[in-house]
């Protein structure tokens, strides 16, 4: 008998052989024999789960059962909320499966792909699973174009090159241009893979379907299942309960204007030896969201709230974030509350837990608050007015810890995309950080740190909120760019955000501003989640975990239960259940988190390039940002939007890349081109459906772009932008995270 075969040599070897072949063909051509041809059904079935392989399948015949154990793919919730799935291969009259979830399993959502035991029952077939499997096959979401003999898929992301056939008995009935999502059911060989439509999602130049592409294409949960609306709407206005009458405490609440929920309330009062007591009160989710409840189930499986320009993705139904859970002014609502002593030097000396009733004497904007604090009063502030200045007179006295803390002070202004009531964005603009924004950060923060402090004072699990130090290969590289910047990142020490907040000085004012802050941005980690704690970096804090947004954030909740059940408030506390699946909790809303921030950072991308598209040919400052092998990137001052400058579009010459200093230099003209040089570009394309801007460099540092005349020089001919935008979607998000 000859060697096994690995995975990747199968799927070599499959690659290069057209139609279906069999098990015997694959097995005769591997020599496999005997006992071995068990160990080759295995790796072909798993390669089958990825995609990569299709084996010759009959169909089965309408009524002919399932096998005991198969693939199933999730379709989703029904309308009564139950969990519904059938079978992977999606040939026959495919019956209706439903899944039999456990809660020590990972939750389940449309499109995974289970290995399940398969029971027929008299309620019909019944799926438990024994395991999601990691790697299914490629899900495509795009615009569905028909032909004669088959149609094709032309996918929408930035980072897909190629298009999918389909066959007419696996288009569902979709409409020449509609928006569809699909699955790819066979790998490329000679031709377009192939692909079979599972979902038809409608016009994609409707009015707001821009949101809607970025929900579906990174799988967030958009529906509510009626159980969990059905448990939403069956909560009480009281949760009951014994609680701390705050009702007399003057707590009000700061938000966007735009705000619909209000989970934290903040008021100040001076306190001994010239400091503050300050309280925040954050609404008392736990009391409404219990553990296993229908609700807890899809808050645990959302993760977060999602926010686009258009809509938001809540964690839970409006009946509790609009309503029973938002401090609305002037309504009594249940509260888990922080009193905290702050010294006159801004220091948290000591703090105390309670659960309680509030009543908001005001719901006021950022703009208001700040208004406000100049001693621009309106009517609604006016009586106000004391509580408020003790409040930013609070604030100011912790100006003094944080600047011996130290926390990072990176200065990235935020981007607002405005649209009209049809969803077409009239502008894009800078939000203005004010220092009404500042107070509620750093007193959220405060609490933050008292609620991990609380609970491993009491020995409690909880999720903590962390953030590692940078690897020592993103300093190097962060030292790169500030050497070519002309400045200085100091080496042998043990790097503090203090070291980076000399750099950012530094910087400050000078050309290479913002070039410094989005290096240092860059040069971080990612934040997460975790039953262990390793500090938070950036905020230069032993211990932080999440307290102050349990309507958004299901890492809050579990705090919230852990105070519950660590100061025996009730028995809707931390569950042996979520204690004994902290660490899968943790993760699986990392992830959540992640996905958000992704589909919310595409959908920003696309309005900024239908925003862009009627201005094809205007001229734009900005400053490179980017630099890859294959092109620039630029971010332009009017909208902040990243362009890509593809390196063909240079000049006939070769540009060598240099990764380390982060330069293209060109082999005839010696231009270099290179992280923070001022430029001036023309707008050449603007793709809406993908987010993709392509850019053609005209001036860099007040010169004109130098440029190499046609010869015989190394350049290649041209290549499709679609190539190039595909590249860069690619490049920069793996800058970005």
């Amino acid at each position: 008998m000859k060697r096994l075969p690995s995975k990747p040599e199968i799927a070599q070897w499959l690659s290069e052989h057209e139609g279906r072949p069999a098990f015997h063909d694959i097995s005769r051509a591997f020599g496999i024999k005997g006992a071995a041809k068990i160990d080759l059904k295995r790796m072909l079935a798993e390669l089958e789960a990825e995609g990569l392989y299709e084996g010759r399948k009959k169909r089965r015949p309408r009524g002919e059962g399932l096998p005991p154990v198969g693939i199933i793919r999730v379709t989703g919730p029904d309308a009564q909320g139950d969990l519904l799935a059938e079978p992977a291969d999606g040939e026959g009259d495919a019956p209706r499966i439903l899944v039999i979830e456990r809660k020590d399993q990972p939750a389940l959502g449309a499109g995974d792909r289970v290995l399940a035991k398969l029971t027929q029952t008299e309620d019909g077939w019944h799926a438990h699973p024994i395991r999601k499997l990691q790697s299914g096959p490629r899900t495509v979401l795009g615009i569905y174009r028909a032909g004669s003999e088959f149609g094709r898929i032309l996918p929408i992301d930035k980072g897909a090159d190629l298009e999918f056939r389909v066959a007419a008995a696996d288009a569902r009935g979709a409409k020449d241009g509609e928006l569809v999502e699909a699955e790819q059911t066979s790998p490329p060989r000679l031709g377009l893979p192939k692909a079979r439509i599972v979902r038809r999602l409608g016009d994609p130049g409707a009015p707001r379907a821009v949101s809607l592409i970025a929900i579906h294409q990174h799988g967030i949960p958009d529906h509510f299942p009626d159980s969990v609306l059905a448990e939403a709407d069956s909560a009480p206005a009281d949760p009951g309960g014994k609680r701390e009458d705050l009702r007399g405490l003057p707590l009000l609440t700061i938000d966007p204007s735009d705000a619909r929920d209000h989970d934290d309330a903040v008021c100040a009062e001076p306190g001994a030896d010239g400091g503050f007591v300050v309280w925040v009160a954050i609404a008392d989710v736990a009391a409404y969201v219990r553990p296993g409840s229908e609700l807890d189930r899809e808050a645990r499986k959302r993760g977060n709230s999602s926010y686009f320009p258009d809509r938001v993705v809540p964690m839970l139904p409006d009946r509790l974030s609009g309503d029973l859970c938002s401090l609305h002014e002037g309504v009594d609502r249940p509260v888990l509350a922080v009193r905290m002593e702050v010294s006159a030097q801004g220091e948290k000396t000591g703090h105390r837990f309670v659960r309680g009733m509030m009543n908001s004497r005001a719901s006021l904007t950022y703009e208001q608050a700040q208004a406000a604090f100049e001693g621009r009063l309106d009517s609604q502030t006016d009586p106000l007015a004391e509580g408020l200045s003790h409040l930013y007179a609070a604030w100011q006295a912790t100006l003094t810890a944080r600047a011996a803390r130290q926390p990072l002070d990176l200065d990235l202004p935020e981007r607002r995309i405005v649209l009209d009531e049809d969803g077409t964005v009239t502008s894009v603009a800078f939000k203005d950080r004010l220092d009404a924004h500042k107070v509620i950060e750093e007193f959220m923060v405060m609490a933050n740190v008292a609620a991990a402090e609380e609970l491993i004072a009491r020995r409690s699990p909880l999720l903590f909120r962390v953030h590692e130090e940078p690897t020592i290969e993103k300093i190097e590289a962060l030292r790169e760019v500030a050497q070519g910047a002309g400045l200085v990142l100091a080496k042998g020490q043990v790097l503090q955000t203090r070291h980076l907040n000399k750099l950012l000085a530094d910087a400050e004012g000078s050309e290479f501003d913002e070039l410094i802050n989005m290096a240092t941005l860059r040069s971080m980690t990612q934040a997460y989640y975790a039953p262990e704690n390793f500090g938070h970096f950036g905020l230069a804090l032993r211990n932080y975990a999440h307290f102050t947004s349990p309507i958004r954030r299901y890492s809050d909740l579990i705090v919230h239960r852990a105070l519950i059940a660590a100061h025996k408030w009730g028995k809707d506390g931390l569950s042996d259940w979520d204690t004994e699946h902290l660490a899968e909790t943790a993760t699986q809303i990392s992830e959540t988190e992640r996905r958000s921030m992704a589909a919310e950072r595409d959908t920003s991308d696309r309005y900024l390039a239908a925003f862009m598209a009627d201005r094809i040919g205007a001229v734009f400052r900005g400053r490179i940002s980017g630099v890859a092998r294959f092109g620039l990137f630029v971010k332009l001052d009017e909208t902040g939007a990243d362009g890509l400058v593809p390196i063909r579009s240079l000049g006939d010459e070769y540009f060598h890349h240099d990764a380390d200093s982060q330069t293209l230099r060109g082999e005839k003209t010696g231009t270099v081109l290179g992280l923070g040089q001022r430029v001036e570009v023309k707008l050449a394309e603007a793709e809406a459906m993908t987010g993709g801007l392509l850019l053609e460099l005209l001036e860099v540092e007040g010169a004109p772009m130098a440029r190499a005349r046609r010869g015989k020089g190394r350049g290649k001919g041209p290549v499709s932008r679609k190539g190039a935008a595909a590249k860069a979607g690619r490049i920069r998000r793996r800058r970005e995270r």
